[in-house]
């Protein structure tokens, strides 16, 4: 079982801010580098370099489901739950594409024990290629948090129209801090029209470090973002043989320091 990120402490000792550990990684359709693909491969990545190094509270998976309908599950989350400790958050058929998928068009979202699910919608997301986002609404030591995972396209243009749908769907919900997970497929370091706040109605922020391609990046594809007042901080690219080997991306871990229920 994963365990939990220690709280923050002010000079004095005294605990001040929840943390929570954040993963991201784009799997390929668990599609190596040498073609081959092998969902076995992607899970022992996942259990024996990247949530063994990161301790993740929330994973994000992009790619995590077959490109085709019915759009199966490609990886064995019984498997993974038992190896990462963390649970499939979309065990609800209605969290999911069908029945035979594990995620809405490819996103899939484990959480830790300590992570309780609130609210849940799946958003449908405009664009030639079936794209999605699921949004969770959480609670992390008697805070609340939004996590929104989410894949979005290579094309700015449509990269724009689905995250204007993302933005239109927070203004409805209930305002708290957000987490924005995912392949964003943004190279920009700064974000480009698509991140910018005057679309979001929000600013979301946080580092940029390269994360694709998997051999040697050089572009910031991946992101976790979140909205203030919650912070992301020790961004970090994770690397190792078996991730190299099972897909074109790299993970990327944060740590997300949200604001005291009592703040």
């Amino acid at each position: 079982m994963t365990g939990a990120p220690p709280r923050l402490a002010d000079r004095r000792g005294a605990p001040r801010a929840p943390c929570l550990a954040c993963l991201t990684w784009n799997v390929h359709r668990a599609r190596g580098g040498d073609g081959r693909v092998d969902p076995g491969r992607v899970a022992a990545a996942l259990a024996q370099e990247a949530c063994a190094s990161a301790r993740p509270d929330v994973l994000a998976l992009q790619e995590a489901d077959t490109e085709a309908r019915p759009h199966r599950g490609l990886l064995d989350l019984g498997r993974l739950e038992r190896e990462t400790g963390l649970a499939h958050a979309q065990a609800a058929p209605a969290l999911r594409w069908g029945d035979e998928s594990h995620g809405l068009h490819g996103v899939v979202v484990l959480l830790a024990a300590r992570v309780s699910v609130a609210h849940a919608d799946l958003l449908d997301l405009p664009g030639h290629c079936p794209r999605g986002a699921v949004a969770l609404e959480v609670g992390v030591a008697g805070t609340p948090v939004r996590i929104v995972a989410t894949h979005l396209s290579l094309g700015q243009p449509l990269r724009v129209a689905q995250l204007r749908v993302v933005g239109q769907y927070l203004d409805r919900r209930p305002p708290m801090p957000t987490i924005l997970m995912g392949d964003l497929n943004e190279w920009r370091p700064w974000g480009g029209a698509a991140l910018s706040p005057r679309l979001l109605g929000r600013r979301f922020a946080g580092p940029a470090p390269a994360t694709f391609p998997v051999r040697r990046p050089l572009l910031p594809l991946d992101r976790i973002l979140a909205t203030p007042p919650a912070r992301v901080r020790a961004a970090r690219v994770l690397d190792g043989p078996l991730t190299r080997a099972a897909s074109d991306h790299r993970p990327l871990a944060a740590e997300v320091e949200l604001p005291s229920a009592d703040a």
